[in-house]
């Protein structure tokens, strides 16, 4: 993982966010590269869900033909969607802090072992404690850092004439339990163990004002999801764009969660772009609309290149799932920085019932002695965190009912997907170089369709109208909308393993023959074959690639 973020720093992928200032944590800059692999990303996501879709025709596995339409809503919504939809309520985390470092940490992100050291050696300093069983947190991310990193507070805590009489009583890093001595904890940088406050409640939206008054009345919240702007038009998309159930509404836009403890990379930050399906259909046919999208977007990573053996998809245990969710799956993916086994959430697909609509239409819904979903009513009688009181159910006037539709919830991290991208691409290889000794070859095998840059035009050298020729292609392949670099420095051996490392796919190499019968070498990056293509048909041939 070391490698993967040297890589996006030195090739212009990703920055630390106000880096020059010592950097933001949770917050992160995408380079000039960085932009356009999310950017395509997203492109891929949206042309699949919207863009190429046929609303006349029946997707394979799909039980029926469906129309969808896309949404960008605003980022700041009143506040009383987030009453009605939970996150006011329920949006938490819990955390813990450090009283003597007054470090913050997430409880349910803290990582270390379990060590228990022989009474009989306990020197004057230990004894004031009741046990000989103590927890040592690690301050290190990486699993095999982390190991190492708790032995060596081990030794400083303890001492090192007694390192040798310690017992490990776990061999990998686990977590804290509620029921675990929080006496018993040793934080990163303290001195004693004990430090730890007990576990209490954050909630994780951002809050800010809107007006210029700043009262209480005034208060806001940055989105921490998309899903609800695209609930509260539900009628509205009904009205002007005339769909009928089934129909999905896509969205792509940014959100905010203020995460205690952001960690590995861009994979949990504060600031993140969400791809999000909100999908309505008929009560009696949610199931089956629910394995399709659950198959469906499975698949979507699978063609766009990320390997099936890294690539799982999990369905949750009942004790996962959400109050209001009928089933959720996770499309989760192996990343390097996770132990060899263990796996993080690319996507959820969430089976919601009618939790949102009726969330937004009578006010907040709750679970009734008999499990079944039905609107909390305060004291008064009248519904708790009441919401619009509007009618959001659906009339379908061939069949002549009406109902409140089911809700899947396809829900992708933009960022997240393009991390896991990053992170499959990278490849190391052996090569020769121009003196034939083999070295080390770094390339990213991005999926052509998500390469920042398609082509890249190599003039040989910088005379005989090679750079003229190069121009001359370069500008047609813009032309025609494909993302492409021109580059007449150096050695070509070198200007290929630059290509090679940002992921172009492929390289076009004008040369002496070039000049003559007016064709160009293309190289394959993955498979580095060359062949010879006329100048007048490169277009055709790197567009023909694309679309293959």
């Amino acid at each position: 993982m070391d490698k993967v973020v040297a890589l996006c720093k030195r090739r212009g992928f990703i920055f630390q966010s106000s880096e020059i200032y010592g950097g933001l944590n949770g917050f992160w800059d995408y380079g000039p590269l960085g932009v356009e692999l999310k950017r395509n990303v997203k492109e891929a996501w949206w042309r699949d869900m919207l863009t190429n879709h046929d609303e006349f025709s029946v997707p394979p596995g799909a039980p029926q033909a469906f129309s969808m339409a896309g949404l960008d809503c605003s980022i700041i919504m009143h506040p009383q969607i987030w009453k009605c939809s939970g996150h006011f309520d329920l949006f938490c985390d819990h955390m813990t802090d450090c009283r003597e470092t007054k470090r913050r940490y997430r409880f349910d992100q803290i990582r270390g072992r379990w060590v228990e050291y022989p009474r009989a050696t306990q020197d004057e300093r230990l004894k004031k404690f009741a046990t000989t069983r103590f927890f040592l947190i690690t301050d290190v991310d990486s699993p095999e850092a982390g190991l190492e990193d708790t032995i060596q507070r081990a030794r400083k805590f303890f001492g090192r004439q007694y390192e040798k009489e310690l017992k490990w009583q776990s061999e990998g890093l686990v977590g804290l339990t509620r029921n675990d001595h929080l006496g018993h904890v040793l934080a990163p940088e303290a001195s004693e163990p004990g430090t730890l406050t007990e576990p209490r409640e954050f909630n994780l939206m951002f809050k800010t004002i809107v007006g210029a008054l700043g009262g209480a009345d005034d208060a806001a919240f940055l989105r921490p999801e998309t899903a609800q702007g695209i609930f509260a038009n539900f009628k509205n998309v009904v009205d002007t764009v005339r769909v009928r159930v089934p129909f999905g509404i896509v969205q792509i836009g940014k959100s905010f969660r203020n995460e205690i403890t952001p960690r590995n990379f861009t994979f949990r930050s504060r600031e993140f772009e969400q791809m999000e399906l909100e999908f309505f259909c008929h009560p009696k046919e949610s199931r089956e609309w629910y394995t399709y999208w659950r198959d469906r977007r499975y698949q979507w990573y699978l063609n766009l290149g990320l390997k099936r053996e890294r690539l799982r998809l999990r369905d949750h245990d009942k004790d996962e799932l959400s109050h209001y969710s009928v089933g959720t799956a996770d499309i989760e993916y192996g990343f390097p920085f996770l132990d060899a086994g263990e796996f993080g959430e690319l996507e959820g697909v969430a089976h919601r019932g009618d939790f949102d609509l009726r969330s937004h239409m009578d006010g907040k819904l709750a679970r009734d002695s008999e499990g079944n979903l039905a609107v909390e009513l305060g004291p008064d009688g009248k519904p708790r965190h009441a919401g619009s009181g509007k009618d959001l159910s659906y009339f379908d006037d061939q069949a002549r009912e009406r109902f409140v539709p089911h809700v899947i919830e396809p829900s992708a991290g933009a960022d997240r997907a393009t991390l896991a991208f990053i992170c499959e691409a990278y490849t190391e290889d052996q090569q020769p170089d121009e003196k034939g000794d083999m070295q080390t070859r770094v390339l990213m095998k991005f999926h052509p369709r998500l390469a920042p840059i398609k082509a890249a035009v190599l003039p040989l050298v910088k005379k005989d109208g090679m750079p003229e020729l190069g121009l001359e292609l370069y500008r047609a392949l813009k032309a025609a909308g494909i993302p492409s670099y021109f580059d007449q420095q150096g050695a070509i051996g070198k200007r290929y393993r630059r290509q090679d490392e940002i992921g172009t796919p492929w390289c076009l190499t004008i040369d002496g023959q070039s000049m003559q019968d007016k064709t160009v070498t293309l190289r394959d990056r993955d498979t580095l074959e060359q062949s010879r293509v006329p100048v007048s048909e490169v277009v055709d041939e790197i567009a023909r690639r694309l679309r293959s």
